[in-house]
């Protein structure tokens, strides 16, 4: 299955009940008797790891607005491996919590511990990345995410403006690609999606793509593979493409270290909208990066909240996907936002 047949299968169970398709209690394993006002409420909270800012700021996000709840946080660095997170469940069911919260490190594999999880009655809520399975809608109470195809679509068509911007919209443009980790929804829909993107501009190729693994470093090492290769078989690099802002500034590094100016000679397009990256955008080495919100702390508060009070929720939270630069914001502010407007406020 994949990945926007996924999401579509959330969609499909919001849109079955108009504005919201909820979940009363009894449906969903949330409690009907609170124990008293004074019940103090346990979370296990299983997350893929620490492996760039974005998912320390995600962390972070969660683990302050549940314990600003006065919730008892169980947590969980599953340090990439399905099989420590799958662990983590059935600990979690054990320890007997209230509700289990899970950023999924892969998206499929969770059969077997999701059927325990729906017999223990637990909620399960699953943040940043949605799973595949059959009639997954039986087994989750909501998915928090962002709509990472759009990312990826979104993130083409600054492309595509910001060459027509330049006078360079009938150029042949190379383009390269370091995606995420393999396997996981993020990279598999901003491929699917900036693919979707430039699917109508035959002049747009991307020449060579491998993953970077969300790491700078790798991101580095990736970066001077694909310039090495462009120098050997005389193909020029005019655009990298970057799953996330942590890959980039290793991308950013390597362009610098072969004599050529990083946002200039090669467009540099990221995917994240992490603070850093609006900073080296407004130094003009970075040309845009495409938001992904990890703050999904408060979304995920408010979800129990409204359990706990037996109200109905949504099965599926999207951020609305936002594009920031310097240059386009200015151009077509009803489509682009400027970095140095919004830099305040970013969470990681």
């Amino acid at each position: 299955m994949k990945l926007r047949n996924a999401i579509a299968v959330m969609l499909v169970t919001v849109l079955c009940a108009t504005a919201l398709v909820g979940c009363t209690p009894a449906a969903t394993g949330a409690p009907t008797d609170t124990g008293g006002e004074d019940r103090v409420i346990t979370v296990g909270f299983s997350q893929i790891g620490a492996e760039a800012d974005w998912r320390v700021g995600h962390t972070n996000s969660i683990m302050r607005a549940l314990e600003g709840e006065g919730h008892q946080v169980i947590f969980n660095d599953a340090q990439g491996q399905q099989q420590n997170q799958i662990q983590a469940i059935r600990d979690f069911i054990t320890q007997g919590v209230d509700y289990i919260v899970m950023a999924p490190v892969v998206a499929t594999g969770w059969d077997p511990v999701m059927r325990e999880v729906r017999e223990s009655g637990i909620p399960f809520i699953l943040v940043d990345r949605p799973i595949e399975m059959p009639n997954v809608e039986d087994y989750v109470v909501q998915l928090i995410t962002n709509d990472v195809v759009s990312e990826g679509v979104r993130a083409a068509e600054w492309l595509i403006d910001y060459l027509e911007y330049r006078g360079r919209s009938g150029e042949n443009i190379n383009i390269v690609e370091l995606q995420g980790s393999v396997g996981t929804t993020p990279a598999i829909g901003r491929a699917e999606g900036f693919r979707r993107g430039i699917a109508d501009h035959p002049n747009l190729q991307i020449t060579q793509s491998q993953t970077a693994e969300w790491s700078a470093d790798l991101g580095l090492v990736v970066m001077e593979a694909f310039l090495a290769r462009a120098h050997a078989e005389n193909e020029p690099i005019h655009v990298v493409y970057s799953h996330s802002d942590g890959q980039t500034m290793g991308a950013i590094q390597a362009i610098r270290d072969a004599g050529l100016n990083p946002g200039v000679d090669i467009i540099v397009v990221s995917n994240d909208g992490g603070r850093a990256a609006f900073e080296v955008i407004m130094a003009g080495d970075m040309n845009v990066t495409v938001e992904a919100s990890p703050d999904q702390g408060p979304l995920v508060a408010q979800t129990i909240r409204d359990l706990e009070a037996g109200r109905t929720v949504e099965r599926l939270l999207m951020d609305e996907v936002r594009v920031f630069d310097e240059v386009l914001s200015g151009v077509f502010p009803d489509r682009y936002l400027n970095t140095t407007e919004h830099i305040d406020g970013r969470v990681f």
